[in-house]
């Protein structure tokens, strides 16, 4: 029972991470954070790392606790809590900077309208150069109109 219980805490975490995310990138990316996020929104990428690689390392740290606390003893929830988190910053890493941003050529020949319609919102996105005016802030989860587009695109 155990088991089934730790499974349903990791996808949940792993699904409100969705929303974590939206949250932060609309308020505080977008706002106080600015400074770390806006060569992001710049085009074209002097260096391998930019300065908005910084909220990796702080959605990193809440998770690395998570492991730490969770295995003392025994493990218990909180490592659970930890790998959702983490197997999100992962799912987020593959899509927003392999497969959207191409820092990696690793997926450069899908055309799954799945990926295509992440891939067309996150453009809307990066359309506006500033921080104000944005939209499509989520990650795995963007507007459907831009999947239905791009499954009309590819059938």
């Amino acid at each position: 029972m155990d088991a089934l219980l730790y499974i349903m805490i990791t996808l949940v975490v792993f699904v409100s991470m969705e929303g974590v995310t939206w949250l932060t990138h609309k308020y505080i990316m977008h706002g106080l954070g600015w400074y770390f996020h806006e060569d992001h929104h710049q085009p074209g990428y002097p260096h391998i790392f930019e300065k908005n690689d910084f909220f990796f390392v702080v959605f990193a740290i809440p998770s690395m606790l998570l492991f730490y606390f969770g295995t003392r003893g025994e493990i218990n929830w909180m490592f659970f809590v930890g790998l959702g988190i983490l197997l999100y910053g992962m799912g987020y890493f593959l899509v927003h900077d392999v497969l959207i941003h191409r820092r990696f050529k690793w997926f450069d020949k899908t055309n799954n309208w799945y990926f295509r319609g992440l891939r067309k919102a996150h453009k809307i996105h990066h359309k506006h150069l500033g921080k104000e005016e944005g939209e499509c802030f989520g990650m795995l989860f963007v507007p459907l109109k831009y999947f239905r587009e791009a499954k009309l695109s590819t059938s």
